[in-house]
């Protein structure tokens, strides 16, 4: 059995070292700067960019110029690419390291359709001869350490992780993380860590677990299984940034920090808006933040009315005002944050 200390560990990509092995999954409509920068001054070692297309065409535009946004983030900063051809590929490799990248992951896990039509993504998965070209080709076209995102499979009867790992170990990937479901299972079921352990004990790059990892006590459990090097966290860290600290206290000590007040809560979040508007612009700012402030307050009593009412404001100083309004209805009497079952959800 793994001890806490052992799960707790740092881990390296390449040359760099992270301050821990918990990693931010990167999700489309997600994992902008502002959610980057946020969840590392929270505890994350790493987070990985937004999906960056290769079609050097985009590059050109304003959702890409933005993607490839990393003022002020801390180090190591991490790309993630999308695409189906390696000459393509490799060029955005570079492109994305001229704007500052410093670890380049590439993106075989997408189960979306509208990727996977266009053989990008997890689709890739089906063709392990075009996968090693792709590999080979932007491992050599860049000097920072690349990494690889997949699934276990594209669905139950056709899972290769074994050996799309091999084929990642032998091209120069520095890093492999994991998502332990079929690009059959989108995110439906519970992930399967059985593929992912089997990995682990096949190759000798770092392997990062990911899928269902929710809690401190899974992070636990899904280190000890596998004994993968990291976790990566997606959708459980929506609106709830804070969770890193938790973890790392949890894999460090065995014990569990108390839930945030709701004065944090409402510092951070007012904070994370702030840094929406400023990057995005009030019109887009204003619409992005929807899904954020939705994630922040999902679970806390009278969220589904505030939620209701807030997707109907148009400016980010209504935005705030609302916000500060429900937060001050929760903080009164200086109670500390609490999630309920929402009867209104």
């Amino acid at each position: 059995m793994i001890r806490i200390a052992d799960t707790a560990r740092a881990m390296h990509i390449g040359p760099y070292q992270l301050k821990n092995n918990l990693i931010v999954a990167p999700m489309a409509g997600v994992t902008d700067r502002p959610f980057r920068q946020l969840c590392k001054a929270m505890g994350a070692g790493m987070a990985v960019s937004e999906m960056v297309a290769s079609n050097s065409l985009l590059w050109g535009s304003e959702k890409t110029r933005r993607r490839a946004n990393h003022d002020g983030e801390v180090d190591p900063i991490a790309v993630q690419i999308a695409g189906a051809d390696p000459g393509m590929l490799a060029q955005a490799a570079r492109y994305n390291v001229d704007q500052g990248a410093q670890i380049i992951d590439i993106n075989m896990g997408c189960p979306a359709k509208k990727v996977c039509n266009v053989m990008a993504g997890s689709a890739l998965l089906r063709d392990e001869p075009l996968v090693r070209r792709i590999l080979d080709a932007v491992v050599a076209a860049v000097q920072v350490p690349v990494t690889l995102k997949i699934r276990t499979g594209w669905d139950r009867g056709n899972r290769n992780a074994i050996q799309i790992a091999r084929t990642a170990e032998q091209s120069g990937v520095r890093a492999l993380a994991i998502h332990g479901r079929t690009r059959a299972c989108g995110f439906s079921g519970e992930a399967e860590y059985e593929t992912i352990a089997a990995v682990k004990a096949e190759v000798g790059i770092p392997v990062i677990a990911n899928g269902d990892i929710s809690t401190p006590e899974r992070v636990k459990k899904v280190l000890d299984y596998t004994r993968a090097d990291a976790v990566m966290i997606g959708r459980a860290a929506q609106g709830r940034p804070w969770m890193f600290r938790e973890i790392q206290h949890y894999l460090q000590t065995g014990g569990s920090l108390p839930p945030p007040e709701v004065a944090e809560i409402h510092r951070v979040l007012v904070a994370h808006l702030a840094e929406l508007y400023e990057f995005y612009g009030e019109y887009t700012g204003v619409r992005v933040a929807r899904k954020h402030i939705s994630w922040y307050t999902k679970g806390l009593a009278g969220s589904a009315a505030f939620r209701h009412a807030m997707n109907r404001l148009e400016t980010s100083a209504d935005q705030l005002r609302a916000v500060d309004e429900f937060f001050t209805q929760l903080a009164e009497g200086g109670r500390r944050l609490t999630y309920v079952e929402e009867l209104a959800a």
